[in-house]
């Protein structure tokens, strides 16, 4: 069973079948980081560390990563990811991003279109938004009824547990951030001409829904948050160390994976470069 991986950062893991209240976890929070010097530090040190992990992932070819973020709309995702990534082998990642299904996906289970997206052996894959839409907006604006999102928390947690046993690894991300500060990233969006395309009126709209979404969110963490495939919540109002916190969890979670370059399947002694 994988370790809390936690601990010295402001990150939340989310206990099984235990209540949880996000109002009651502070979006602000950034201990025990100090400052954001001493972060940017550290995150150099981590990508060293993750890219060294990454490589002897690849080579090893054995089991895989699988990194799920959700969050609010403006909640940080994309600029979370990209932070994570950045100096990793683009050939060991594969990130999918997961928008309103068309119609050939609507014509299959809810988790079709999401298998497909899981990462192979070797490398890290990296969900943007995923299977828990369908526990989330399908639910909040009441596209589905409880009768059939209810059980989809059982359904998760069996294809999770699928990929577990096949040798995946799966750590699960909500960028929780307060509504204060959705307000703000939302007015910075329309104040700068360079990020208006990040900006769509529909955002507006679904901001009306904070309240429904904070519940559906919480049910959903506390539901299928597993001892093998965790959920931690990040507070996320401060990149520096929402950030950090990320790095850190899945540095630790790959350590622990402990993945090793395979031995050389040839006479190395032989071999002779002329």
């Amino acid at each position: 069973m994988p370790h809390d991986h936690s601990a010295n950062t402001p990150a939340v893991r989310v206990a099984p079948g235990q209540p949880l209240r996000l109002a009651d976890i502070n979006p602000d929070n950034t201990k025990p980081y100090k400052d954001k010097k001493q972060a940017k530090e550290r995150l150099k040190e981590l990508r060293k560390q993750l890219s060294d992990l990454q490589e002897n992932l690849y080579a090893e070819h054995r089991q895989s990563l699988l990194l799920v973020f959700q969050a609010i709309d403006t909640g940080g995702k994309d600029g979370a990811i990209r932070k994570l990534l950045t100096g990793l082998n683009p050939a060991g990642v594969q990130v999918a991003a997961f928008k309103a299904p068309s119609k050939v996906e609507l014509d299959h289970d809810f988790l079709w279109r999401v298998h497909q997206q899981t990462p192979g052996k070797g490398h890290i894959g990296v969900f943007n938004r995923s299977h828990y839409e369908d526990v989330l907006v399908t639910r909040v604006h009441d596209l589905i009824g409880p009768e059939t999102w209810l059980p989809r928390y059982q359904d998760i947690n069996n294809f999770e547990q699928l990929l577990t046993r096949d040798g995946t690894r799966i750590i699960k991300f909500f960028l929780h951030i307060s509504k204060e500060e959705q307000a703000e990233r939302l007015q910075a969006r329309l104040d700068d001409p360079t990020k208006r395309w990040k900006f769509e009126p529909a955002d507006l709209k679904e901001r009306k829904f904070w309240d429904k979404y904070q519940e559906a969110f919480q049910d959903a963490l506390v539901a299928c948050s597993t001892p093998d495939a965790p959920w931690y919540v990040i507070p996320a109002n401060h990149k520096w160390a929402r950030d950090l916190a990320i790095a850190e969890i899945v540095v630790a979670a790959l350590t622990e994976m402990n993945p090793q370059p395979p031995a050389a399947d040839f006479d190395v002694a032989a071999q002779v470069v002329e």
